[in-house]
């Protein structure tokens, strides 16, 4: 593990930082992110869950944790890694907090939807490029669990886990759920939606990282 500057990490005194602390760290930086970013939302008009305290630490936890053992298994297991906690807590990019966002948001949508997860079954109907994309990326998951497990490199799944958020992002901006043109059309989208939630949850419970239903 190396800091920003590409050297060993150290501390002030120049020891070698204990593992609680860096998870202090990171658990204070992800409660400052969290605020800012709900600060953010609220200044251009999205809605932001109104959570209390105790709720919006518990997130800070799940979520600081969470971009530590990420970055940690998102390399590849014989390389070294900077520890950048700007960059582990990114909604950005190949982060934790990136694929809680997405676990959230399907949350989100499903919610809002008011929709019935045991009837969320069958085959959907994919007409839109879009909707295919993600499909393809929902059925590579057990390929990559095979490739981990195979080789034991879990950067793999955290590969495969950016992929998915990527497809799921362009899916939800090119593709209506709620406002879908048709009730079978809506339900489609709504089963695309619940499968990436329960592929990105059950993922990151195999990296040991947990999940949020609001952010």
């Amino acid at each position: 593990i190396i800091g920003p500057d590409r050297r060993p990490l150290r501390t002030r005194d120049g020891g070698v930082p204990e593992l609680t602390d860096l998870l202090d760290q990171a658990v204070t930086v992800a409660a400052k992110k969290y605020e800012a970013s709900v600060a953010e939302r609220r200044e251009f008009g999205h809605e932001v869950p109104d959570l209390d305290d105790a709720t919006r630490q518990a997130i800070a936890e799940i979520v600081g944790i969470g971009a530590v053992k990420y970055a940690d298994l998102s390399g590849n297991r014989t390389s070294d890694y900077v520890f950048d906690l700007d960059r582990m807590l990114a909604t950005e990019g190949n982060t934790a907090t990136y694929m809680q966002y997405a676990y959230a948001r399907c949350r989100s949508i499903l919610r809002k939807g008011d929709a019935d997860e045991s009837k969320l079954t069958g085959t959907p109907n994919l007409t839109e490029p879009m909707e295919r994309a993600l499909a393809v990326q929902l059925i590579r998951f057990p390929e990559a669990l095979r490739a981990a497990a195979t080789d034991y490199f879990p950067h793999l799944i955290t590969a495969y886990l950016w992929d998915l958020g990527r497809s799921f992002s362009a899916f939800f901006e090119a593709c209506p759920v709620l406002k879908a043109e048709s009730d079978s059309l809506r339900k489609d989208r709504l089963i695309l939606v619940n499968l990436v939630g329960r592929t990105i949850h059950t993922a990151l419970g195999l990296l040991g990282i947990k999940t949020v239903e609001r952010m």
